[in-house]
This record gives structure tokens, sequence and C-alpha cells, in this order.
């Protein structure tokens, strides 16, 4: 048998919550929150612009690598919450440049670092498979399945060109079914 390569809603709450008591606790519960919401990959995160967070907008502006489509986001109430925490703590290590995710380095996060934290907050959660960044991608796109969103939103949301990438999130879903029979 394969190995999961998603998390579902509950496994992601338990990895942000694994970020409690963290010396980064506040930097990583945004950065998985932002990577979960948002389907981001983690060097979409890493590269984060504080040009691309629009808090009084509550918009966050995606920009997809791999030839992805760029989209903008609309932030919820407890990202906008994670974000101010975030950049409150940000302004501390005063950091050159523009990266929104820095180090304590005051550097851009970069992947290693974001794959190291995620791989160690998930064996802290005690969840049952390894994790790494690309799970929470994954995660975004069946926990929108879940919600009822259509094979195309999905895709426009992930910035996918091809479908074909997409269908995975709703063609192994059972409640697309639910109102046949009725």
């Amino acid at each position: 048998m394969r190995e999961r390569k998603h998390l579902v809603s509950a496994e992601v709450e338990k990895l942000i919550a694994a970020t409690k008591g963290s010396r980064n606790a506040a930097r990583d519960r945004c950065f998985l929150l932002l990577m979960f919401r948002h389907g981001l990959r983690v060097s979409e995160a890493c590269g984060l612009q504080l040009s691309q967070v629009d808090i009084e907008s509550r918009m966050l502006h995606v920009e997809r690598l791999k030839k992805g489509l760029s989209t903008t986001h609309p932030l919820r109430p407890d990202e906008i919450k994670a974000i101010k925490t975030w950049l409150a703590e940000r302004k501390n290590l005063a950091p050159a440049g523009g990266s929104f995710f820095v180090s304590a380095r005051r550097l851009p996060l970069s992947r290693k670092t974001a794959w190291v934290a995620i791989r160690d907050y998930g064996k802290k959660a005690c969840l049952a498979v390894p994790t790494h960044p690309h799970m929470l991608r994954h995660a975004c796109g069946f926990a929108l399945a879940d919600q009822g969103a259509d094979t195309r939103l999905i895709q426009d949301y992930l910035g996918h060109r091809n479908i074909q990438h997409t269908v995975i999130y709703t063609a192994t879903n059972p409640a697309r079914f639910e109102k046949l029979w009725r």
C-alpha cells in the first residue's frame, strides 16, 4: 500500500497546533496556515513578498511557480490574525528586503528550513504519516473538494493550467455522489 500524499483537515489542525510554544511559533503558524489555505508550494510560500499580502484589502496575491496561473485570494479572519501576529514579531527581526517569511538570521526562509520544520511538527503532532510541505497543497485541494467545490474552481484556485492535475481531488471524493439517486 502506498503512503498517503496529503493530510486531512484534522491533521492540518494538529500540525498547526504543534507550533505552539516553539521558538518560531508565530511565523510557523502563519506559514502553515497560508500554505494550507492557499495551496502554496513550499517555494511559493518561502518566496512570498510583503507586497503580496494586503491586510487592508484582505487579499493575498499568489504568484504561482511551475508556469501556474497566478491568482488573488481572499484572506480569512483567522489568517489576518496570524499574519498580524507574525508581522508584529517580524518587526523585531528588522530584516532587509521584502521577504514575508524570514529566519531568525534575518534571511528569507529557506525551503530546507521549511521542510525540516514541517517534518518535525508532524512528529510532534504524532501524525500517522511522515509530513512534508507538498502535503499541505494536496490537503488544500482535497479540503476544497470536500466542501463541494467543483474541479474547475479548484483548478483556478491552485493555479493549475492542466485540469488533469486537479482531477485527483474530486475524482476520489465520495461526497460528489451524494446528490445522485434522490
